[in-house]
């Protein structure tokens, strides 16, 4: 996981707002195998490590509906160890009766899809070695082939699951976005991003240190910015973690350069993206 430790600039941890916190912690605790690290009536933070939150949910005092189409999250990719314990969680999913909703193969990794109770995406995957991953200049090349669902599951022979890896984390978030020309402008000249690959005209994969993504930016399907408040469901903020101060300095005079939002918390630096998803801007040890 060098992807995702100090000097990288990785992604750490994602904060959902649900319509029923039980139904959601059970979904996360039952299908997926996240441990409780601490909760209160409104909010339960997961971990995989016992330390450190990789997920939060919180059901707001009021809830509002999904809003159709619009630009928040396509998914949160959970990044496990090895391609056994893909397998091992695949094998404990499908028999609970928890439907998928894809499988694809990228060459870098192999990954699984599917949905949870409120309908946020998720991806779990692993990551082949970097060794076998194939770059033209500064892109690296990634497919949407099927998956080996067969070899998944030999993968994992002999192996049971209990819960999901300590070693796993949050590997990328995967967002839809209003507009890819202003997300762009938010995510790489203002948080320091590298453009590592593009899929088409409507997808843009983004990364530190040479890693194949640590964010991706859609427009599928053409969604629409939102006015984001405390009753409204889906993504409420996720974190970015950054080498050292000077590092996270740089970013805050280039937001500020390009004219985001920016704002001080007690713990981090937040900043509002063009589509109205917050990101925090933490510093790592």
């Amino acid at each position: 996981m060098t992807f995702h430790q100090h000097p990288t600039t990785y992604t750490k941890h994602v904060h959902l707002q649900v319509a029923d916190l039980s139904r959601s912690t059970i979904f996360y605790e039952n299908i997926l195998g996240l441990h409780i690290l601490d909760q209160t009536t409104s909010v339960v933070r997961f971990t995989t490590n016992g330390q450190d939150a990789i997920l939060t949910i919180e059901q707001p005092i009021e809830v509002s509906n999904h809003v159709a189409n619009a630009a928040g999250l396509y998914h949160m990719a959970f990044l496990l160890p090895s391609k056994k314990d893909l397998g091992s969680i695949f094998n404990h999913i499908r028999s609970t009766g928890y439907p998928f909703s894809g499988a694809s193969d990228h060459l870098v990794s192999e990954a699984l899809y599917l949905n949870d109770i409120d309908g946020n995406g998720i991806e779990l995957y692993y990551d082949r070695s970097p060794d076998v991953w194939k770059w033209q200049s500064d892109m690296v090349e990634m497919t949407v082939d099927p998956l080996d669902i067969e070899g998944l599951v030999a993968s994992a022979e002999q192996t049971s699951f209990t819960a999901m890896p300590e070693g796993t984390v949050m590997g990328h978030v995967h967002l839809r976005v209003a507009n890819l020309a202003d997300a762009e402008t938010f995510y790489v000249n203002g948080l320091g991003f590298d453009v590592v690959s593009r899929y088409g005209t409507q997808a843009t994969f983004i990364s530190s240190n040479g890693y194949h993504h640590h964010i991706a930016l859609n427009t599928w399907g053409h969604p629409s910015s939102i006015k984001h408040s405390e009753k409204t469901l889906g993504l409420k903020s996720f974190s970015i973690v950054y080498p050292n101060d000077a590092s996270r300095q740089k970013v805050v005079k280039q937001l500020n350069e390009i004219g985001a939002s920016v704002f001080e918390h007690n713990d981090y630096i937040g900043a509002i993206d063009p589509s109205g998803v917050e990101v925090q801007l933490f510093v790592g040890k």
